[in-house]
């Protein structure tokens, strides 16, 4: 019989901070130490609420913790039914490296900001550098949906929600009018 470790025992579902609370504003600080132990129990602890949330992304501001590090995780769901399918990815002191002249308007919502969608211009495809979790240096070009959830994660991380890139208060709707869209 496998035992699982300890880490795994004690990974817990942290508290997602809502719009109004002082971290979401707040720039956040690199990571030194992707190594750390307290840092890849962080990484753990919000795979694990972003997939209980049934989110598509995580900042650590956003559980309050002002450090460097995003969770990507496209997937279908109730929220984004045509979202791609991606294996969960720890993004540690991202940076965008560059990107396409093109963008698109594309509803979004976030777990801090519940019951409002926005239209949200974005950047089609972005080429990414980030240290994953055993801090090795990774490069990606990423492309519509999945540019769009880290544009919107990346955000968070210069303290930055996706209110203050909608163009107009029109492109504002709640989530059940957003769903009345979908159907």
């Amino acid at each position: 019989m496998l035992i699982p470790s300890l880490d795994k025992i004690f990974t817990k579902k942290l508290t997602i901070h809502q719009l109004g609370d002082p971290a979401l504003r707040e720039t956040a600080q690199p990571i030194a130490n992707v190594r750390d132990r307290e840092i890849q129990q962080l990484i753990d602890e919000m795979l694990v609420t972003l997939k209980e949330s049934k989110g598509v992304g995580l900042a650590a501001p956003q559980v309050g913790r002002s450090l460097q590090l995003i969770i990507i995780a496209s997937h279908p769901n109730e929220r984004y039914p045509n979202a791609p399918q991606m294996e969960p990815t720890a993004m540690i002191n991202p940076k965008i490296i560059s990107y396409s002249l093109e963008t698109e308007k594309g509803w979004e919502g976030c777990l801090s900001v519940p019951m409002i969608r926005g239209l949200v211009p974005r950047y089609r495809e972005i080429e990414v550098e980030y240290l994953d979790r055993q801090g090795d240096r990774q490069v990606t070009k990423l492309t519509d949906f999945v540019a769009r959830i880290f544009q919107h994660e990346y955000d968070h991380l210069e303290g930055k929600v996706f209110l203050d890139r909608v163009e107009t208060n029109l492109d504002l709707i709640t989530e059940a009018e957003y769903h009345k869209l979908n159907k």
